[in-house]
């Protein structure tokens, strides 16, 4: 449930938040100068106008739509379903850093897993079966690392990113319509899978249908829950290439998977790398170059939550590489340019590799800069 705990705290959120001509920021304006959405509601029309709002959404903040709250009210009373305000210690970080964070965030499922390092997978909705090969390999090795894979759930590149992703992990999808609608409606089935291995999440009430203009504000989600937006197959006119440049413009790292000049969907891939996305090969591609935001995931929280097992199960998946990184470790401590000189790898590969094993809880950074395997790996 949410932290919401009475009918008036959330109505005067959900008429905030509804309100015409109010926006994101907005919304953090009014709440830096007002300080709660109740405060908001309860101001005179005369304050709420000083403020710069229109007549239009004072109107619509001091007499919200009835149908709305006991709409929200319903479906919160649902298992596992929960809404998070920007006050709420739940609402993910990373989103919150966004300059048009959304007020209110609509989430059922594992909603800690929001606050979880994350990678957005997305790309075309017709992909080759290459491209959804490759997705789901993506998707398969970075949360078998320990990350999440976050996408859309449309159709194509997004549904096999989260397949892929449910393999090996757990996934959230961000939706353009309200949580008690899929769309496209065949996948009910993975929605339902992601509902219980990962989270949904929407910043749309119940009720709200697929309209055209909520996928693009789902695409900033999209990108603001992530340390990066991988593609990797798109046309040039993909709507992928928007959800990536709203990546790059909210500072996220964005990378792309080349293609054959002859694919028509890896021309959008192509424009992105030349626009200055990173070339990627690999999940330990992404994970190298996202290296520094991951090691401080890693020492503020506990960012392999599986148990041992779990871990240790992944060593029968791992790739010849990372296993010719750890018989060159032994079992002392030992310095990346031992495992170089005994691997026979370039630098840069050992210190992806490293990386990738330490976030799988393969291996530990001791003092020094040196590495151990864990016991028992």
């Amino acid at each position: 449930m949410s932290l919401l705990c009475d009918d008036d705290t959330l109505a005067a959120w959900l008429a905030l938040v509804e309100a015409p001509g109010v926006g994101a920021r907005t919304v953090a304006k009014l709440l830096e100068h007002f300080g709660s959405p109740t405060v908001i509601q309860g101001a005179s029309i005369a304050q709420l106008a000083a403020v710069g709002l229109k007549a239009a959404s004072i109107a619509a903040i001091k007499n919200p739509q009835p149908a709305l709250l006991p709409s929200v009210q319903q479906w919160l009373c649902q298992p596992n379903t929960h809404l998070l305000t920007l006050t709420d210690p739940r609402y993910p970080p990373q989103l919150a850093d966004i300059h048009d964070a959304p007020p209110v965030l609509y989430v059922r499922g594992d909603v800690r897993l929001l606050a979880e390092p994350q990678i957005a997978i997305v790309g075309s909705r017709n992909p080759t079966p290459s491209g959804i090969e490759i997705t789901q390999e993506f998707a398969r090795h970075l949360t078998g690392y320990g990350l999440t894979i976050t996408s859309g759930l449309a159709q194509g590149i997004d549904g096999a990113a989260h397949l892929g992703a449910l393999e090996s992990g757990r996934t959230i999808a961000v939706f353009g319509t309200g949580l008690d609608r899929v769309y496209p409606a065949a996948h009910r089935p993975l929605a339902r899978r992601i509902a219980d291995n990962g989270a949904l999440v929407s910043e749309f009430p119940p009720g709200s249908e697929p309209l055209a203009q909520n996928f693009p504000r789902r695409n900033r989600l999209i990108s603001g829950l992530s340390l990066g937006v991988l593609v990797t197959e798109a046309a040039l006119k993909s709507g992928s290439l928007i959800t990536a440049r709203t990546a790059s413009e909210q500072g996220r790292e964005v990378f792309a998977v080349p293609g054959s000049i002859r694919n028509p969907l890896a021309r959008g891939c192509h424009a992105l790398l030349r626009d200055g996305a990173k070339l990627v090969e690999s999940a330990a591609d992404i994970l190298a170059e996202l290296a520094p935001q991951l090691r401080l995931a890693l020492a503020t929280t506990a960012t392999v939550d599986a148990p041992a097992e779990v871990a240790a199960d992944n060593l029968a998946g791992m790739d010849a590489e990372s296993r010719a990184v750890l018989k060159a470790m032994g079992f002392d401590p030992v310095a990346p340019d031992e495992v170089i000189e005994r691997s026979g790898f370039s630098a840069q590969q050992v210190s992806a590799i490293l990386l990738v094993l330490e976030l799988s809880g393969h291996v530990s950074s001791e003092a020094g800069g040196r590495y151990s395997r864990i016991r028992g790996r």
